[in-house]
């Protein structure tokens, strides 16, 4: 009996050794969870029972168990490089193999895809042609690297602040002559092409006329693109004289009502300016002016959105000024968010969502088979995972350009290490000492 006592905790201890060693070999591995080995006594048993004073039988090992604590963030130089900071596993599919895993090893392959350093695709959900994530459907990520198309302007919006103090200007409106208006400002728009075209507005103070009282709040806007009427008349070099409308503002200095002259359109119900059949055109060297490209067939329809603008007391300022155009643009960088939103960043300004990673979960993350590659399969007894969003529920967030390191603490494995030699070596004496008294026994004469 004693034999097989110290041979099932040489056995033991031989485990305990291959667990302790594998955990100081992945010591250096990101993602990495350490596992313990767990042991259980032996007792021999029979029908009734293991008697009134039983004698144990041994050692067995019962589990090996992996320790799922969270390894420290380490920083690294690769925005696709990625570790998670609290619960979860990353979600990657090897062919529709479906693993999980801590290591966030993460690049591109030749098609765009985001896959892992075993070439295995990270998954999460997609987006639509318009850029909305597409929440439960779970897919292959994938980064569109092919150049933004680009945009036509459709609204201009803009605030800004004429000075109430401004003398009305005393001669005929000259664009070319600054002393014929009060002040002016540009805004590029752009074509359907990605063209962009320069929008100037010039702010004319009225003069006060005694009998109108609202003469003193009363402007004219002048407005040209490329340097001409945005009108698009038959004979185009006749296009060059400004679009112009009247702004009248309160005596509290708000907008009030506007009216427009040719060129532009004014809706009173929503507020907006329209620029009146607007076509690229350009000037040659003769002076001639010429449809500037192909990019319609019609003319484009612009706003502006004037609503947020003031008359007060201090100098003309452009507070605020936005258009939803922009030209082409190549993809520039990428940046992921805590939530696991994926963005783009384009050399036009622009950026766009091209999908959000998700993260899977388990009732029983113990359940879980360990693979290899740092990589971990659903069991009967993991459960089902539960996928979200990084940051939702219990879910932890996702550190962009980090890496988990490995949870395994080396002092305490080295230690577990003279554990088990310890236990070898009074297991063996266990098994020497019988071999004693069975070869004193033999010798009985």
């Amino acid at each position: 009996m004693s034999f097989n006592i110290g041979l099932s905790g040489m056995r033991a201890a031989s485990k305990d050794l291959n667990v302790t060693g594998n955990n100081i070999a992945n010591a250096g591995t990101a993602g990495f969870k350490q596992s313990r080995a767990e042991f259980a006594d032996v007792y021999a048993s029979s029908v009734l029972g293991t008697g009134k004073n039983p004698q144990g039988s041994g050692v067995l090992l019962a589990n090996v168990s992996q320790q799922f604590n969270q390894g420290n963030i380490n920083y690294t130089q690769n925005a696709l490089d990625l570790a998670i900071n609290g619960n979860g596993f990353f979600q990657v599919s090897n062919n529709g193999a479906l693993s999980y895993t801590r290591a966030g090893y993460f690049g591109t392959d030749k098609e765009g895809n985001l896959v892992d350093n075993f070439g295995y695709n990270l998954q999460g959900y997609s987006v639509d042609d318009n850029g909305n994530i597409q929440t439960g459907q779970v897919s292959d990520l994938k980064i569109q690297t092919a150049s933004q198309e680009p945009k036509a302007t459709t609204k201009v919006v803009q605030g800004f602040n004429l000075n109430s103090t401004d003398i009305a200007p005393t001669d005929t409106f000259d664009r070319d002559d600054p002393r014929t208006y009060n002040s002016s400002t540009s805004t590029n728009i752009y074509d359907e092409q990605g063209n962009a075209h320069v929008m100037t507005q010039y702010f004319v103070k009225d003069p006060v006329v005694p009998t109108d009282p609202d003469s003193a709040n009363r402007w004219s806007m002048h407005v040209l693109v490329d340097g001409r009427n945005p009108q698009t008349p038959t004979d185009l070099s006749s296009g060059t004289d400004a679009a112009e409308m009247k702004l009248l503002f309160k005596p509290d200095g708000s907008l009030s009502t506007m009216s427009a002259g040719p060129g532009l359109s004014y809706d009173a119900t929503t507020g907006l300016v329209s620029l009146d059949g607007w076509k690229p055109a350009k000037q040659d060297s003769a002076g001639n002016w010429s449809l500037n490209n192909a990019a319609t067939g019609g003319s484009l329809d612009v706003k502006l959105d004037m609503r947020g603008s003031t008359q007060y007391a201090s100098s003309f300022a452009v507070n605020s000024v936005a258009q939803d155009g922009y030209t082409t643009g190549e993809l520039a960088g990428l940046e992921i968010s805590e939530t696991g939103a994926i963005f783009a960043r384009y050399t036009n300004g622009q950026s766009k969502v091209q999908g959000q990673i998700i993260l899977a979960n388990f009732a029983n993350v113990q359940g879980l088979t360990p693979v290899g590659k740092t990589q971990w399969v659903q069991s009967f007894e993991s459960g089902e995972p539960v996928r979200n969003p990084p940051g939702s529920g219990t879910l932890g967030s996702l550190q962009a350009g980090a890496l988990e390191d490995s949870n395994v603490e080396l002092s305490d494995q080295l230690v577990n290490l003279i554990v088990a030699q310890r236990n070898y070596q009074a297991n063996a004496k266990t098994i020497e000492t019988e071999s004693a008294i069975t070869q004193t026994i033999i010798n009985l004469r």
